[in-house]
């Protein structure tokens, strides 16, 4: 397993493509992307739980029914979420695309990310499909990765090459989040392309195994959007023997899966709005993986202590307060806290009690880009990670107006 450049264009048979259309004010910003595959792709996808839902997730549901996909399009700066014609302009969104493309509509994953309840005019995109898919390229995922970020201020992107049964496959990814972001499923909107071969079946699999220790363990602000998706798409282009079972093959899948995930769950959380610190929580000894999780997400949801570590303030107390009203099974007596950075390793807490620490070495240690949360229960052998980012001034300024 190795990191490759090439983002979603790595594998074989793909291309991609991200240009301004005119969805956004600002025309320095690419606002609509497009991945597309040579031939017809195994498709899966996970869906946010919220019950508010953005029209393209259901237009999107629909289409990969039947567990295939040949397309991906994208727009951003209109969620088309809470619109009476939204279903309508997602399907003629399919259309347009398809019929450049010379594609069934209904092979077509849609995609919007951006601001909810507010009509998505089609006019931009009837005029911009045609020059996206002029533009496809195999070098075109630097591009797509720009043309799905909002309040992002990095694209998201990688890609690793790995083996099964003797042949080379790769499998890259795109991913746009930076706020509104506590996954109940998976993501924002992620997109995954590979050239291995698997069923449709298995590919659902590890796709729904995978994020419940990836995507499922980020949040910015506690806000799960109503747009969240995470679809990938298996050319089989590698020509390695279709993973149709759990096996050997099937595990090397699910590495690569979580390789690309794991890096993409991080570089989302590394950019929350506003953030200036990624912010990673590590529990060791709960009584099962369950608990666990629980004591994580706590720790890096709390509000108070994402706000300590802005200020870079060792205030271990309230990782304790977070694990004490998770509703995990634990024992707070047990539990141990420290600290660690490219600055060094702290320890702050011993079995649910303080002990002296330097203050100055607190703040050396808490003053990186990114900080580790170490918490050992001491009740079994469960463990969990889970990332997030400090809250900071700009997150208020940046959703005081977000709309206007």
């Amino acid at each position: 397993m190795k990191i490759i450049s090439g983002g979603v264009c790595a594998a074989k048979g793909f291309k991609a493509s991200g240009v301004h259309c005119g969805i956004r004010k600002n025309r320095t910003k690419k606002d609509l992307a497009l991945i597309y595959s040579e031939t017809i792709a195994t498709a899966a996808a996970t869906y946010t739980t919220n019950l508010v839902k953005g029209a393209p997730l259901t237009v999107t549901k629909n289409h990969i029914s039947d567990g295939k996909a040949q397309a991906i399009l994208c727009n951003s700066g209109n969620a088309n979420t809470c619109n009476a014609n939204g279903i309508e302009v997602a399907e003629k969104m399919c259309e347009l695309l398809a019929k450049e493309l010379n594609v069934k509509a209904n092979d077509v994953v849609v995609a919007s990310t951006g601001v909810i309840g507010q009509p998505l005019p089609l006019e931009p995109i009837e005029a911009g499909v045609k020059p996206l898919v002029e533009a496809l390229s195999v070098n075109g995922g630097d591009d797509a990765a720009e043309g799905i970020m909002t309040t992002d201020t990095v694209k998201k992107e990688i890609a690793v090459e790995f083996e099964i049964g003797g042949k080379v496959c790769r499998m890259g990814g795109i991913a746009k989040g930076s706020g509104m972001i506590h996954p109940n499923m998976a993501t924002m909107l992620v997109f995954i392309t590979t050239d291995a071969a698997i069923s449709a079946e298995m590919l659902q699999k590890t796709l729904s195994t995978d994020i419940k220790n990836t995507f499922n363990m980020v949040s910015v602000d506690g806000d799960t959007s109503t747009n969240d998706m995470v679809t990938v798409l298996a050319n089989g282009m590698a020509q390695n023997k279709e993973i149709t079972t759990e096996g050997e093959d099937f595990d090397t899948f699910m590495k690569a899966l979580n390789t690309v995930n794991v890096y993409l769950s991080r570089m989302i959380a590394g950019d929350g709005e506003g953030a200036t610190k990624l912010l990673e929580c590590s529990v060791n000894g709960a009584k099962d993986e369950t608990n666990a999780k629980i004591i994580a997400k706590s720790v890096i949801c709390s509000s108070l202590f994402k706000a300590a570590m802005f200020g870079a303030d060792a205030n271990w107390g309230r990782v304790l307060c977070a694990i004490g009203y998770s509703g995990a099974d634990v024992d707070v007596n047990k539990i141990d806290v420290s600290f660690r950075s490219a600055k060094g390793t702290l320890d702050v807490c011993k079995n649910g009690a303080g002990i002296e620490f330097s203050e100055e070495k607190a703040k050396e240690i808490l003053l990186e880009k990114e900080i580790e949360i170490l918490v050992t229960a001491g009740d079994g052998d469960g463990k969990a990670q889970a990332w997030g980012c400090d809250l900071t001034y700009d997150y208020v300024k940046i959703n005081g107006d977000y709309r206007t």
